[in-house]
């Protein structure tokens, strides 16, 4: 052996410091898989902060002829070098940084290098949780300074010390295998032990995650409520309110748990925004509810039709102007440049702005009318203005109210001969009645001449169907619009469900907001005196006629179903309007966790998946919990189109039965609508 070789050759079992730049890796290293970037950056900040504290083993590497390089291959430790080179990247040492080694070329490299990685058992995850609970209460060191040290984030760090301050009670069951890792995450949601072991003692034999996080927040308030989005985080916290956050799951803001503190504030807040209504547009009262009263029977006011003022008009042709000149200059453009996008948006919002102008409360309705102030379902504020107590109604005569007295001549007097009541149903007047101008006629007789009078009005109408859809449509209008007018002729009389009473939340929907606006725009045309409504329906065109009669008529609709009801007739009745109408659910409804996927059972999700979307999306949720299927679901469920059964419109039969009075009415009238009967 020559002398050079004796000098480099280091004997077996000798502690050496080795310039970092003088290891390699190992071709003989039984790990293959490289070692993940997350665990680099682990080893680099452990070594930061306390220095490499077990060393590598190394074995010389040596070239063709059995002479040392004076390079050395490492044997044990390769993620702590690659953990130093990253150092050196990153500037923290040089790249002769002396690295503290063992020299074993008397070991199988590869063998002691696979003995490394199997004949070791990882630290249990709860001997984890709570070192670092230690290292915080102990040594104070905060998350950051944890996570720096281990090189994890602060997030892991924090969950990590979540899970250290849950119920030594429940830590040990988890150490006996009693409690999986995410049950135990779920207790983590509170630091509160007696609320944790109290949890552990309701569970039966499901101690599924959700159950245990639903046991331990059902008396809190999650941070999606509509209470908490009105009131706010940052307004609850600040007079003292706490939030319990998940770590583990997306807790979307987590749990306010002082309801009553946030519900003070609810209400605090809606009673300010009452004040304000009043004080801003003169309200004679605003009354706060959390939602809306549906049985208040008070009857509304609307605001009518005015004409802009000279300079409101001018400022909205100005504005209307600017935006069809904007439009007309970039209609071609692909992306509108982000100064002409922000003025499309201020135009908008100016000409939306002026248009509400357009119409407005008579301020004699404003002073004795109020308004109620609630709590939207989407935590937003809503107002709904126009209502009258009883004590501030008006009495006015009867013949101003549009009654029947005034219309129908339901009360008559002698007309001094001029008329026709000499001799009526038979019964001839006596001389002191034809010289008595002012005795009225007697209820009997009136009765019996109205009857007359009805029966040839029903004759009449019957061969008259334009007057007929007149008639029906003020009969209707007449009992929608002014409550209380008892001004109708025709016993025709509108039901309306409150829909609201049954789906919570529901005229907060796209669909029920648009049918608030569409019925508040048919209520502002109405004539301020129900006397007036005639004329007001005789004068409308065509269409416009047969607009409202198909908006009252809709109103009256109530295709709900009931436990405590059956109605199988009218719920084949509402299929065929369905069909009618071409109803099309999807534009007016989505599939949701809240709406839908969240209240069935995992069957029926599974089933909507594998229906909308495909058996294999199906099958891959099949393992997951109830929550997570449903989130998960309602992901796929979009732009599916998908509808549960009942809200689907049935497909019109293709030929329709053979039914001889329906030929004859098609024969009759060709453009009669029929259906085929089931």
């Amino acid at each position: 052996m020559s002398a050079k070789h004796a000098e480099t050759i280091v004997e077996s079992g000798t502690e050496v410091f080795i310039p970092l730049n003088k290891l390699k890796k190992s071709p003989k290293n039984a790990r293959k898989t490289p070692h993940s970037e997350a665990a680099i950056e682990a080893y680099a900040a452990s070594i930061a902060a306390k220095g490499i504290l077990q060393n590598l083993v190394v074995e010389p590497e040596l070239d063709g002829d059995g002479a040392a390089t004076g390079f050395y291959s490492v044997t044990i430790g390769e993620g702590r070098r690659l953990a130093q080179l990253l150092r050196v990247k990153r500037k923290e040492i040089k790249k002769t940084e002396p690295i503290r080694c063992i020299v074993d070329t008397t070991n199988d490299p590869h063998e002691i290098s696979l003995d490394e990685n199997v004949t070791r058992e990882n630290m249990h995850p709860a001997d984890q949780f709570e070192a670092f609970k230690k290292l915080a209460d102990e040594r104070g060191f905060g998350a950051e300074e944890i996570a720096a040290r281990f090189g994890v984030t602060p997030h892991v760090v924090r969950q990590r010390l979540r899970l250290g301050a849950v119920s030594p009670k429940l830590i040990e069951i988890y150490r006996n295998g009693d409690l999986a890792l995410d049950q135990l995450m779920a207790f983590a949601i509170t630091e509160d032990h007696a609320r944790q072991e109290a949890a552990f003692e309701r569970l039966s034999f499901n101690r599924d995650a959700s159950t245990i996080r639903r046991l331990l927040t059902e008396t809190h308030v999650a941070a999606t409520d509509r209470r908490a989005v009105f009131v706010g985080a940052e307004k609850y916290t600040e007079v003292g309110g706490t939030i319990l956050r998940d770590l583990f799951t997306e807790d979307r803001g987590g749990y306010f748990e002082d309801v009553a503190l946030l519900d003070m504030l609810v209400l605090a807040k809606l009673g300010r925004e009452a004040n304000a209504l009043m004080e801003a547009e003169g309200w004679k009262w605003a009354q706060v509810f959390l939602d809306y009263p549906h049985s208040h029977g008070l009857r509304r006011t609307y605001p009518q039709p005015v004409e802009l003022s000279a300079e409101d008009q001018a400022a909205l042709d100005a504005a209307q102007s600017e935006f069809n000149g904007l439009t007309t200059q970039y209609e071609s453009a692909e992306e509108l440049p982000d100064d002409v996008d922000a003025r499309f948006g201020e135009l908008e919002a100016e000409i939306e702005r002026l248009e509400a102008k357009r119409v407005a409360y008579d301020p004699a309705d404003v002073a004795r009318c109020g308004a109620f102030v609630i709590l939207g379902h989407d935590g937003a504020l809503r107002v709904e203005r126009g209502f009258i107590l009883a004590e501030d109604e008006k009495l006015e005569p009867e013949t101003q109210n549009g009654s029947e007295e005034g219309e129908a001549g339901d009360t008559a007097s002698d007309d001094g001969g001029t008329g026709p009541n000499h001799e009526l149903g038979g019964e001839t007047l006596d001389a002191k009645d034809e010289n008595d101008d002012h005795k009225p006629l007697s209820d009997i007789l009136i009765r019996d001449l109205t009857e007359h009078r009805t029966l040839g009005l029903r004759l009449a109408l019957g061969e008259q169907p334009d007057v007929a859809i007149v008639a029906v449509t003020h009969a209707l209008a007449a009992q929608i619009f002014y409550r209380g007018a008892d001004a109708h002729v025709l016993d025709i009389r509108p039901v309306s469900a409150v829909l609201a009473s049954h789906a919570d939340g529901i005229e907060d929907t796209k669909a029920g907001k648009a049918w608030a606006d569409h019925h508040a725009r048919w209520a502002t045309q109405m004539p301020r005196d129900v006397a007036d409504l005639w004329a007001f329906v005789v004068e409308l065109d065509h269409d416009s006629r047969m607009a409202l009669f198909a908006h009252c008529a809709a109103l009256t609709i109530n295709a709900v179903r009931l436990p405590s009801e059956r109605r199988p007739r009218a719920v084949a009745t509402a299929d065929r309007l369905a069909e009618a109408v071409s109803l099309d659910m999807t534009a007016h409804w989505t599939p949701t966790v809240r709406t839908y996927l969240g209240r069935v059972t995992k069957p029926h999700i599974l089933a909507a998946v594998r229906e909308a979307v495909s058996d294999e999306a199906a099958d891959r949720m099949a393992d997951m919990k109830k929550q997570d299927m449903a989130e998960a679901a309602e992901q796929l469920l979009v732009g599916a189109g998908w509808l549960p059964t009942l809200m689907r419109t049935p497909r019109a039969a293709q030929e329709p039965a053979e039914h001889p009075q329906a030929d004859a009415v098609t024969e009759a009238n060709p453009d009669a609508y029929s259906v085929a009967a089931e």
